[in-house]
């Protein structure tokens, strides 16, 4: 396989508490013992939607402290102890003391909104300006905080929501090696998929994807610049949604590509999904991109919630994002049946014309957006240890033994060669990207065919970890949406020796209406998913 082609599958399709855990700890300890225990019982918490956590508080069985413990509790049990997931890299100090003036305001004032006093976790590549860190997994970033919130810790603070902690991630939102391990990073160490514990969780957002799956939140937030939202949400059986780029606000997060970069909801339902989405789309003068959402913002995506969503849909079947996977393959045989019985219209093939052209013109961009968007980050964290790209290559040769352990810095080092944004080799490659995955892609084959939205396997069941060679992830279709900057949800269609196994729905711009319309209609028809059981591995799946 081709180095870029493997970055895409295996790099980009993953990536792009009360202490925290050691930060000298990381992967090595975490691989070289494995789990005592895989057991983790049963929580009144599990498998519950935002619907339910606010039933039960305005019945008095629950406050946004007692929530808060609970999944506490949980965290301790399932993500430090038992199967040790550590899909959550540091715990915030505070949540108990922001649950009480949370359920104090409720009772003098009333409930700000749905996530009044719901516990969420947030990627931890994601600024907050309290006394968690914010270090994209990498111990170059240890013991930095930002100056200030992130457009999506503010607008989380705003509705209510109860900021749990940080999740562990691919670190630098696996954009460091083309040999990597989804769900490594130096400071967190290994997330392992809660399905089977030796499977990968995918990343980079493996953490959120992994606790959200595992009930250790209500909600999780991720970010994606190629499949980091959809991949990690397909791969532990979920539902996640990459949004338009500018739907929500960059500012604070830690980026690759502002081209491609966009935080994006994850949780176990489709509703879910949907409420979280309102609580973070928003214009924001700290990101230029959010500017376009202005008249393109549903102030509802709730109400795009019907049962019957799949009726009359006309949705198209990317198959040349298919046979990867013969199993995959036969599921998405079973997933197109049921569509039809629901009346949608499947239009297959609908291929885009460009497909397979714009890997090359992808990874260029990357390699020129990520130097100056990391560097122009980096500039506002003056008490950090390094302050450009080049600082963090230097830093990880001095700590090769514990940021280096298994995998380099290969695209880290082709970058820092790279000149800046003027550069006609950058401005050729965005270019192309934008035209062969807009008016050749995604538009083209939707204006051609008169469809909806598009669809296609999210990717396979979830690959065995490998520290020593990395991932080998067979396929999955993000790249389109992601390089159009258009959006993209994944919903559970099934499993595969006891993995979950997504499918995606993707299409033009500002579309998020129409998909979130199809996906509750599909979810809604099957509702496939079911909670992990922390298998050791599939070979213990019982069929």
């Amino acid at each position: 396989m081709a180095p870029r082609r493997r970055f895409l599958q295996a790099g980009l399709l993953g990536g792009v508490g009360a202490v925290m855990l050691p930060a000298m700890a990381g992967a090595r300890e975490m691989a070289a013992h494995p789990p005592v225990t895989t057991e983790a019982g049963s929580s009144e918490l599990d498998e519950v939607t935002i619907a339910d956590l606010q039933a039960g508080i305005a019945s008095g069985k629950f406050t946004a402290r007692s929530l808060t413990s609970k999944y506490l509790a949980r965290i301790e049990e399932v993500d430090r102890h038992g199967p040790s997931l550590r899909s959550v890299i540091e715990m915030n100090p505070d949540p108990l003391a922001i649950a009480d003036a949370l359920d104090k305001e409720r009772a003098a004032k009333g409930a700000r909104g749905p996530l009044h006093g719901v516990p969420v976790l947030i990627k931890d590549n994601i600024d907050t300006a309290d006394r968690m860190q914010t270090t994209a997994g990498s111990l170059a970033l240890a013991g930095s905080r930002p100056v200030r919130d992130s457009f999506v810790a503010q607008r989380l603070r705003e509705a209510g929501a109860v900021i749990l902690g940080k999740t562990n991630l691919s670190e630098w939102a696996n954009i460091r090696s083309s040999h990597s391990t989804s769900g490594w990073s130096g400071r967190g160490g290994l997330t392992r998929n809660p399905y089977a514990l030796d499977r990968n969780p995918c990343g980079s957002s493996s953490g959120s994807g992994a606790a959200v799956a595992a009930n250790l939140c209500a909600l999780a937030v991720g970010t994606e610049t190629d499949g980091s939202v959809v991949c990690p949400s397909s791969a532990n059986g979920i539902v996640g949604l990459k949004p338009t780029l500018g739907l929500m606000s960059r500012s604070g997060i830690i980026p690759i590509a502002h081209s491609q970069d966009t935080p994006g909801p994850m949780a176990r339902t489709v509703s879910d999904v949907a409420i979280l989405l309102n609580a973070l789309a928003g214009a924001d003068p700290r990101d230029s991109a959010t500017a376009e959402s202005t008249g393109k913002m549903s102030p509802d995506y709730t109400r795009f919630l019907d049962p019957n969503g799949l009726r009359g849909a006309r949705i198209g079947v990317a198959r040349k994002y298919f046979a990867f996977n013969d199993h995959v393959d036969d599921l998405m045989s079973s997933v197109m049946e049921e569509m039809r019985r629901q009346g949608a219209v499947l239009v297959d093939p609908a291929d885009l014309e460009s497909h397979g052209k714009f890997d090359d013109s992808e990874f260029m961009v990357l390699l020129y957006e990520l130097k100056a968007d990391l560097n122009a980050y980096l500039a506002g964290r003056p008490d950090g240890l390094v302050h450009s790209l080049k600082d963090i290559i230097e830093f990880n040769e001095r700590s090769k033994d514990k940021e280096m352990p298994y995998f380099a810095q290969d695209i880290f080092i082709k970058a820092e060669a790279k000149g800046p944004l003027t550069s006609k080799e950058y401005l050729d490659a965005l270019e192309a990207n934008h035209r062969l995955t807009r008016a050749e892609g995604i538009d083209g084959v939707m204006d051609k065919l008169h469809l909806d939205a598009i669809m296609a396997p999210t990717g396979g069941p979830a690959w065995l970890t490998d520290l020593i060679n990395g991932d080998h992830a067979a396929g999955g279709s993000s790249n389109a949406a992601a390089v159009a900057g258009y959006p993209d949800i994944t919903v559970p269609a099934g499993f595969i020796a006891g993995l979950p196994v997504g499918v995606s729905f993707f299409a033009r711009a500002w579309s998020e209406p129409v998909l979130l319309k199809i996906a509750y209609g599909f979810e809604q028809a099957t509702k496939v998913r079911k909670a992990p059981k922390f298998l050791p591995s599939v070979q213990e799946a019982k069929p």
